[in-house]
C-alpha cells in the first residue's frame, strides 16, 4: 500500500523541463485523494513522465507496490532507461563532457555546444531506442549535457526529430550531479518505464492507483507553443483524447489528478477545459511562467488542477 515512508533518497529532475511541476509541488500535496491515508493507494501511474517532479516528490514520501511512468518522447524514455539500468558509466561519459566543456573559452564553449548538437542529431536517423548498446549512455549524456547548457533550458525538437534549441551563456552550468543521479536512479529500479502514447497506461490502472496527468500544455498563446517536445506535437484534439482517457479511468475507479495551462491568462473568455471537464473537480492555483523568450512575458499565471474527486481543505 502506499504507505507513507521516509525522504531518501532526495532525487529530483535531471532535466530541466518546459512545464516542469516543481514550483507546484506544494499545491499538488494539498490535493492528494484521502485514499493515500487510508492506505488504498498501491499503484502509481505517470502517463506523460517529463521531468518527474511530483513522481520523485510522492515516491520519496509513500512506498508503492507499482509505479509506471510513460512518454511518447523517445529520447525522454531511453534517458530514464540509461539511469535506471547504467547509472555509473552514464556518469563517468557525462562526467568527461562536462570536463571538457567547463575547460574551454566562453567562445570555444559555443562551438563545443554545437558540434555536440551537430553530432547528437546526425545519429538520429540510425539510433533505435531499444538496441543495447554503449551508444545509449553516450547520448543521454549529449541530451543532458544540451539541456544543461542551451538557452534557458528547454528540450525542443523540429518535426525531424532534430533538437534545435541554440546555445546559452551560462558561467557555471551545472551539467553533472553525480548524487542526483544515482538517487534518480535508486528510485526507478522498481519503477516500469514505458515508451508510447499515454493510453498504453490503461492496463496498468485499477481501483486502487493513482494517475497523474501531466500532459504537454496547450499554448496559452500562439507565440508561446512548447508542444514540440516530441517531433509529432500535441494539439487540441489530442487535449480531447486525453479528457476521454480520464472519463475511462475514472470509471474504473481510479484517482486521478491533471494539470495544464490556464487559457483564461490570455483570454477570460477561453473556457476550453472547464467545457471539457465539467463534470470534475477544477482548481485554479497561482504559478510562474518560467520559459518565454520574452523575458516581459515572464510572471504570474494561474495553472488548472483537476481531479475527479474532491478536495478536503485543510
Amino acid at each position: 500500500m502506499a504507505k507513507q515512508t521516509k525522504l531518501v533518497p532526495a532525487a529530483r529532475p535531471f532535466l530541466k523541463w518546459a512545464g516542469g511541476k516543481t514550483q507546484l509541488l506544494n499545491e499538488f500535496s494539498k490535493r492528494l485523494p484521502g485514499d493515500f491515508k487510508k492506505g488504498k493507494i498501491t499503484k502509481y501511474v505517470e502517463p506523460f513522465i517529463g521531468g518527474g517532479a511530483f513522481f520523485f516528490y510522492l515516491n520519496q514520501r509513500f512506498s508503492f507496490e507499482e509505479c509506471y511512468i510513460c512518454d511518447v518522447n523517445e529520447e525522454l524514455i531511453l534517458s530514464y532507461r540509461v539511469i535506471k539500468q547504467s547509472v555509473k558509466k552514464l556518469i563517468s561519459e557525462l562526467g568527461d563532457l562536462e570536463s571538457d566543456y567547463l575547460s574551454k573559452s566562453d567562445k570555444k564553449r559555443e562551438s563545443f555546444y554545437y558540434e555536440v548538437r551537430d553530432a547528437f542529431n546526425q545519429k538520429l536517423p540510425e539510433f533505435k531506442i531499444k538496441k543495447e548498446n554503449s551508444e545509449r549512455i553516450e547520448r543521454v549524456a549529449q541530451i543532458i549535457f544540451l539541456n544543461r547548457t542551451c538557452y534557458n533550458g528547454l528540450f525542443r525538437v523540429n518535426r525531424k526529430g532534430e533538437f534545435n534549441v541554440p546555445f546559452g551563456r551560462y558561467k557555471n552550468p551545472d551539467i553533472l550531479n553525480e548524487d542526483n543521479l544515482k538517487d534518480v536512479a535508486t528510485l526507478l529500479k522498481t519503477t516500469k518505464i514505458i515508451l508510447g502514447d499515454f493510453l498504453q497506461c490503461r492496463k496498468f490502472v485499477d481501483d486502487h492507483t493513482f494517475v497523474y496527468f501531466d500532459p504537454p500544455y496547450r499554448p496559452l498563446n500562439e507565440t508561446s507553443s512548447f508542444t514540440s517536445y516530441s517531433k509529432n506535437g500535441f494539439y487540441d484534439k489530442d487535449q480531447v483524447r486525453l479528457v476521454e482517457f480520464f472519463k475511462e479511468l475514472d470509471e474504473m475507479g481510479a484517482k486521478i489528478m491533471l494539470s495544464n495551462s490556464d487559457p483564461k491568462n490570455e483570454n477570460p473568455e477561453d473556457s476550453f477545459f472547464d467545457d471539457l471537464f465539467s463534470d470534475y473537480y477544477i482548481e485554479r492555483v497561482p504559478a510562474k511562467r518560467m520559459i518565454n523568450c520574452n523575458g516581459a512575458r515572464r510572471g504570474d499565471i494561474s495553472e488548472l488542477i483537476i481531479t475527479n474527486y474532491k478536495v478536503k481543505k485543510t
